[in-house]
């Protein structure tokens, strides 16, 4: 087993949400669980998922790769995601990700060399009055990212 028994309660707790018949319904859901213990969904562990849900693995695969939440392919311990939809692009978004890709000195789809942080593009993030807006590994939102607010969320997440 690729996961954790914890993560099985977790996915448990899940799948009873939903009739028996459609326990498929939790797909989203344990791929997010799978994704925070495992950092990224490898074809085997997607495989894992869809066995438990009893589903097909191209049925997982394609929520997995429709879905920019969901890392398939391995990412740094710290994943940041920059919303560059038009509202924060407009309101400095674009200035913000230009200073956070010349400090992590990566580009958008890249890993930093010692393994900690990986950059992407992210959709709306659903906060365009606090742009500029990341994300941080899915689950932090952090808004009004000035030089001052990214020089200290990159040394807080270095620790």
């Amino acid at each position: 087993m690729l996961l954790s028994e914890q993560a099985y309660k977790k996915i448990d707790r899940e799948i009873a949400k939903f009739p028996p018949e459609q326990r498929q319904s939790a797909v989203m859901a344990t791929l997010a669980i799978a994704q925070v213990e495992t950092n990224w969904l490898s074809p085997e562990v997607m495989q894992e998922v869809a066995d438990y849900l009893r589903m097909p693995a191209i049925a997982v695969q394609e929520v997995a790769t429709f879905y920019n939440m969901y890392n398939t392919k391995p990412v740094g311990k710290t994943k940041i995601s920059v919303c560059t939809n038009l509202p924060c692009l407009l309101s400095g978004g674009e200035r913000a990700a230009h200073y956070l890709k010349e400090k992590l000195g990566i580009d958008y789809r890249e890993t930093t060399a010692d393994g900690q942080f990986t950059l992407q593009e992210g959709e709306c993030m659903g906060a365009c009055g606090d742009a500029p807006v990341m994300l941080v590994n899915n689950h932090r939102m952090c808004s009004f990212m000035s030089d001052e607010k990214i020089d200290a969320l990159v040394e807080e997440l270095k620790k």
